[in-house]
């Protein structure tokens, strides 16, 4: 509609929609990607079903409507899921949290450096020497923390995160934090820049699976929570946030299983 009120066809937009590139030729599965702003690569982890469920990740170069793919190269040569990996730009490293079932399923997470279309790891180390799932992962860039999350299948299920610091091609952990007593899963894990905060959401098990957040605060190598707060009160499942830095807010999505 105009401004003397007559009606004009509105214009068409087009869409240009680059072409597909196969990373693994292979199955695989728990598959977890972010973006290296130094190299401005892009870095895909996964397990490799097609090489005994290993650990790998690989490097992506995004042209004009494409990417290509490095080499593929195993960051945990045993069995590995529940993936995840995140970008920590104050020391231009790449960190990845997974399950290590090759080590009785252990917390596990490494430090990764891109070089050109390839990737070299650090020597890995354990954040929670106990069964666990539902992996996420954020960088803290106020305090330069990796921050990860996950349930504690030892106890409970609790909601817990463990802070780590990352030096040149190591990373180091300070204590468990519990942010729910709850048995929960799921836990996608975001930092709020413009309020130096780590939003944690998440599906609470032990309350028929309604979809719930907290607010976390980084303290050197530790962190403390807020209270709880339902997003969703009815059961979801697929839980992935987001942090908006244009209107300074958390996205959440997830799939309504009643539905």
């Amino acid at each position: 509609v105009n401004a003397d009120g007559t009606v004009s066809v509105v214009a068409e937009i087009s869409e240009v929609i680059g072409s597909p590139s196969v990373f693994e030729t292979g199955s695989t599965l728990y598959t977890a990607a972010t973006f290296d702003s130094s190299n401005n690569k892009v870095v895909i982890a996964y397990r490799d079903g097609d090489n005994s469920n290993y650990g790998t990740a690989i490097v992506g170069t995004v042209g004009a409507s494409s990417i290509s793919f490095g080499t593929a190269v195993v960051f945990e040569s045993a069995n590995t899921d529940e993936i995840a990996i995140t970008f920590d730009s104050s020391n231009n490293k790449i960190f990845i949290a997974y399950k290590d079932n090759g080590n009785s399923g252990y917390g596990t997470g490494i430090v990764g450096t891109v070089s050109g279309t390839s990737i070299s790891f650090g020597t890995a180390a354990v954040f929670k020497s106990a069964a666990m799932a539902g992996i996420g992962t954020t960088v803290d860039s106020n305090s330069n923390k990796v921050v990860v999350t996950y349930r504690d299948n030892n106890s409970g299920g609790d909601g817990t995160a463990n802070v780590g610091t990352i030096s040149g091609t190591s990373v180091s952990f300070g204590s468990s934090v519990a942010f729910t007593t709850s048995n929960s899963t799921e836990t996608s894990t975001v930092f709020d820049s413009s309020n130096n905060k780590i939003v944690i959401a998440y599906r609470d098990i032990q309350t028929t699976d309604i979809g719930t957040c907290v607010v976390g605060t980084v303290s050197g190598t530790s962190i403390s929570f807020g209270t709880p707060v339902v997003f969703e009160n009815a059961a979801i499942t697929f839980v992935a946030a987001t942090f908006d830095s244009n209107s300074n807010k958390v996205v959440i999505s997830y799939r309504l299983t009643s539905t």
